[in-house]
């Protein structure tokens, strides 16, 4: 049976989602946004908005007993690939080991002309969480 996995550490979502759900021992998040606190977008420039995406994802993951660490797939989706070498840039620094997941990144027509960038992935539950 699905477990539904809302954080309280993440803004809500207005619409009909779940932060993610977990069954067995997958977790798959829905499109983490740059919002932080009560409805507000990451301030400043993509690299702001981008590690706030990776912030909000880390949480939700961890609230789910899982981490980036256990992460398996992960798709990003920019507004702009002019973003692409930042992103990577950033990117990089969430995953200090290397052992990187496996990665689709794609431009996309995000919704709301403020989201710079989303993420959503797919990760793992070890035993040892």
């Amino acid at each position: 049976m699905p477990i539904i996995i809302n954080s309280k550490r993440v803004t809500p979502y207005r619409n009909p989602m779940s932060h993610a759900v977990r069954t067995g021992n997958l977790v798959f998040t829905s499109g983490i946004t740059p919002f932080k606190g009560e409805r507000e977008i990451a301030k400043g420039d993509f690299a702001a908005q981008m590690r706030q995406v990776m912030e909000n994802v880390r949480t939700v993951l961890e609230d789910a007993g899982s981490s980036l660490d256990d992460v398996v797939k992960i798709n990003i989706h920019l507004r702009d690939m002019a973003d692409f070498p930042e992103m990577n840039d950033i990117y990089r620094s969430y995953f200090p080991n290397g052992a990187y997941p496996a990665r689709t990144t794609m431009e996309s027509g995000l919704p709301g002309a403020d989201f710079m960038v989303e993420i959503d992935c797919v990760s793992e539950i070890k035993s040892a969480h």
